[in-house]
């Protein structure tokens, strides 16, 4: 037991560098709709917070504000749903836009930039459960990652688009012409590992950007994230 609790302390210095938690960015997920008024503040946010290093920053554009008079050419159901899976883990009754979730967590209105900074700074300053470290080849990522202690956790590769850009015809934004940037495109869990041995993973994802999270089962804590462009 004592060679084996070794082995396992030499593999989380291995990936951190020390025995301390690393320093990881926070994942912020921006729901929101081009068909809403409330959320182009939001959305300009996201260009302020996309610049951060030590923030990733998702757009998740949903699809239930289409029947409005727009369709939201981003908006994906699977968006929807993962925020109905949050609002369900958290026990809220009904989801909104524009809302903010940080680090799998924490809600906020999206037009609170003082609330999402303090909220920025809580979760940086939190240890951190998993080490992680990302590396790609080609259309070839590599993930490792230890784990503090064993528990559900789910790898998560996400696929965006830096910046897009619509100018909406209709509904309650007609005549806006908006740049948005990190616009999601594919969200899928690829393995799900207890954390008690050490994870080695490969994945073909061909080559535009992505983001690597490890996530707790069932819509919980963010405990690792790595942008990859």
């Amino acid at each position: 037991m004592k060679t084996l609790s070794a082995l396992f302390v030499a593999l989380w210095i291995g990936l951190t560098g020390t025995a301390q938690a690393q320093t990881q960015p926070v994942v912020i997920e921006l729901f929101t709709s081009q068909g809403c008024s409330s959320c182009p503040p939001a959305d300009a946010l996201m260009h302020k917070l996309a610049q951060r290093s030590d923030v990733i920053a998702l757009s998740m554009h949903v699809d239930y504000w289409d029947y409005i008079g727009w369709k939201d050419e981003f908006g994906r159901p699977e968006n929807a749903a993962r925020q109905r899976a949050y609002a369900q883990t958290a026990g809220r009754r009904s989801v909104y836009t524009p809302q903010v979730i940080i680090a799998g967590e924490d809600s906020v209105v999206g037009t609170h930039p003082m609330d999402v900074a303090d909220l920025i700074r809580k979760h940086a300053s939190k240890t951190q459960d998993v080490a992680m470290n990302v590396a790609r080849s080609g259309g070839k990522l590599t993930i490792s990652a230890t784990a503090r202690r064993a528990a559900k956790y789910e790898v998560k590769l996400v696929s965006y688009s830096k910046k897009r850009t619509t100018a909406i015809k209709r509904g309650e934004n007609a005549g806006k012409t908006i740049t948005y940037v990190n616009v999601v495109s594919d969200f899928k869990t690829v393995k799900k590992w207890d954390g008690r041995a050490p994870l080695s993973l490969a994945a073909n994802v061909g080559t535009g950007p992505m983001v690597v999270l490890i996530q707790r089962e069932g819509h919980g804590p963010i405990d690792a994230a790595a942008a990859v462009n």
